[in-house]
């Protein structure tokens, strides 16, 4: 086995054939990937970006069962995403967190109170035992302003809360990356690929792109899966199938007031407009509003309109009137194009994110729908998909046993969490910001510390008001194959969601990245 860090950029071992080769360096590449490796295949994954740079860093940043699904019947999706939020606690628990949810009543509501309840109780009752979060509890009105006095109390009837899990995507699915390094795979970021290529047989390999030094070779390999959402048929060519492209939006405003009782909480709203479901979800220091959903024919169209803004904060005043937030008050804006199965359906919403898997031809494997969530249990299938193209013996699945790199015992947690916390603490990290920072690097804060031990001034904040430090920058560089700003402060850090850096920081940053590149 290989070591998960530093990630390597192995350009000259693509040169070498392959059992497979996975297109797409979000989360769905990068599980299949790492279960391909450890079912014994050759594995290279290339991405014509950065890890993530895709729809896997344009989530809501939940691991969650997805409670609005029941309205529509997919008791099957949610029971799928709630067994595996159980597993991704297990193998990750630093980056999948607990989140209460609350989810206030009010007079005339589209889903009323007891009709939420008993979704809640199925919620419950799917997820099964030995969950990571508290089963869901009722509160009445009073209670529920008490908790959180910014709700609109105007025809307020009370409100329930449940559990769910959170994490930052793009630094779960480096995390899957640097797994599948791990296990064997030859991992290369900025390698787009132009075609496939076929021989009498069928698919033989692809033709590549180096990026950086714009050097063109050929890769070899016996099939591939590709895995670049809503890039995927562009690759696929005219032998792709039909699919439905949905933007996903979301806006970054100011955190809720701290010393507010309930100011960790999240909430899930319906929005007066239309009745659609939405979340007000904490979120690194910040809260994230979102999502809107919208059909659109290219992922190019990924960007927040005015009307997409509106709508939101419409939506977020007529529910939390004190907070009264305004179009001044967004601190970042997101969107996401996710690949879903073609319906002829009136609303999105009710588009199936039931997962399935397609062969356009022999030994050419395309994932369609699916979930953040329940990327790795998918992969499972198309990996088993892939092995059975190939003729190989069936071998199990492995990655819901094996914890991800940086990952403390899940049974150990809290006690490696407060001694990863006074390690950084006594380093020179700000008491206020040490368990963001474990928790985001779990049992690499190793690296950090010994980073901190070359250089002291690196515990400098990046920002005064969010817990990310310069060495966090100089360990991207050196062992994560970040090499851009982008690359830094959108992925390895999401620091340009959460605040806006002046010229002289975003030169200092830079200056601090070339001095680290290898």
């Amino acid at each position: 086995m290989a070591d998960a860090y530093p990630l390597i950029r192995n350009t000259a071992a693509l040169r070498g054939g392959f059992d497979l080769l996975v297109i797409g360096g979000g989360i769905y590449g990068a599980w299949t990937a790492y279960d391909a490796a450890l079912r014994g295949l050759r594995v290279a994954l290339v991405e014509k970006n950065d890890w993530g740079s895709g729809t896997s860093s344009a989530s809501s940043k939940l691991i969650h069962g997805g409670l609005r699904y029941l309205e529509h019947f997919e008791f099957s999706l949610v029971r799928h995403a709630l067994a595996e939020r159980r597993v991704l606690t297990d193998i990750a628990p630093h980056l999948v967190r607990p989140l209460r949810f609350m989810v206030p009543i009010w007079k005339g509501a589209r889903v009323g109170k007891l009709q939420m309840r008993a979704g809640l109780v199925l919620y419950d009752v799917l997820s099964g035992f030995d969950q990571p979060v508290e089963r869901h509890k009722s509160f009445s009105a009073s209670k529920l302003l008490e908790r959180h006095p910014y709700l609109r109390s105007d025809g307020l009837k009370g409100g329930l809360s449940y559990g769910d899990c959170q994490e930052d995507d793009a630094r779960m699915t480096l995390a899957v990356v640097a797994a599948a390094q791990a296990a064997g795979v030859v991992v290369a970021n900025r390698m787009a690929v132009q075609t496939l290529r076929h021989d009498e047989n069928g698919f033989s390999g692809a033709n590549l792109v180096d990026q950086i030094s714009h050097e063109r070779f050929v890769l070899a390999a016996q099939a591939v899966v590709v895995a670049a959402g809503p890039w995927s048929n562009a690759i696929v060519g005219r032998k792709a199938p039909r699919v439905k492209l949905v933007k996903g939006v979301h806006l970054v405003m100011p955190p809720i007031p701290s010393s507010i009782k309930g100011s960790g909480d999240a909430f899930l709203f319906t929005a007066p407009q239309d009745g659609r479901v939405y979340f007000v979800i904490p979120w690194y220091g910040r809260t994230l509003l979102g999502t809107t959903e919208s059909e659109v024919s290219d992922p190019s169209q990924a960007v927040v309109t005015d009307v997409e803004v509106r709508y939101l904060l419409d939506a977020a005043r007529h529910a939390l009137p004190r907070l009264d937030w305004q179009e001044s008050d967004i601190v970042g804006r997101f969107a996401g194009v996710r690949t879903l199965q073609a319906e002829d359906e009136d609303s999105l919403s009710a588009v199936t994110r039931e997962f399935t898997i397609l062969q356009p031809e022999p030994r050419v494997i395309l994932p369609i729908g699916g979930k953040y969530t329940t990327a790795r249990c998918d992969a499972v299938d198309i990996v088993s998909t892939v092995m059975r193209a190939l003729k190989r013996e069936r071998v199990p699945s492995k990655t819901h046993e094996r914890s991800l790199p940086g990952a403390p015992s899940a049974e150990h947690y809290e006690a490696w969490l407060q001694q990863a916390c006074a390690q950084l603490m006594q380093a020179g990290i700000a008491r206020d910001g040490v368990e963001q920072i474990a928790n985001r690097h779990g049992t690499r804060v190793e690296r950090l510390i010994a980073l901190l031990e070359e250089n002291p001034q690196w515990a400098r904040r990046i920002v005064d008001d969010l817990a990310f430090v310069d060495a966090e920058i100089v360990l991207a560089v050196r062992e994560e194959m970040a090499i851009s700003l982008d690359d830094v402060l959108r992925r390895r850090m999401p620091l340009t969601l959460l605040t806006t850096l002046d010229d002289a920081a975003l030169q200092r940053i830079d200056s601090l990245i070339r001095q680290n590149l290898p």
